[in-house]
């Protein structure tokens, strides 16, 4: 199937690291259980990632075989500066969501996501994502029971506090 579409900036580059990560999936695959028999436990994982490595090498003969795209560049329709924000906002959530917990991290992470994004002022941000992190916190935590990291914040004993304030008025 050919293609009058020209090759996108970054293409070739994404399609070598599809191939070498099938290759890498391959080699994984095959270290289960080798070729030991068709019942192996590896023997699904290396057809699959076989077939994925065939796939992906032909994809990246046909991109290398497009002429370039002269007109498009990565920075600016590829992979913006807005994504490559959010992309390292997500990590160092990730990061650190066990360390500080649920709440610091989803309120820091939101709050820094809005003013960079939306460019309004930190105590805004700070604002809409303090209102929306005790959203999600009393549907997830409090009403469907959702274990979230606690980290830094004594959640636990926040909760305790408040229903024995409940119980002690209701006695």
């Amino acid at each position: 199937m050919s293609s009058h579409q020209p090759r996108r900036p970054g293409e070739v580059l994404f399609n070598l690291a599809m191939v070498a990560g099938s290759l890498f999936l391959l080699w994984s695959a095959y270290g289960i259980s080798g070729f030991e028999a068709l019942s192996a436990p590896g023997t699904v994982p290396m057809a699959t990632t076989f077939i994925m490595a065939i796939c992906a090498g032909m994809i990246l003969r046909e991109s290398l075989a497009k002429p370039a795209n002269t007109a498009e560049r990565v920075s600016r329709d590829i992979l913006p500066m807005s994504v490559i924000v959010t992309i390292a906002l997500v990590t160092g959530y990730a990061f650190l969501l066990k360390p500080l917990g649920f709440l610091p991290t989803s309120f820091l992470f939101l709050t820094v996501l809005i003013a960079y994004l939306k460019k309004t002022s930190l105590v805004w941000s700070a604002a809409v994502s303090l209102g929306v992190v005790v959203l999600i916190y009393l549907v997830f935590r409090i009403i469907f029971k959702v274990l979230m990291p606690e980290g830094i914040v004594p959640e636990g004993e926040i909760i305790a506090w408040v229903k024995s304030i409940f119980v002690s008025e209701v006695q």
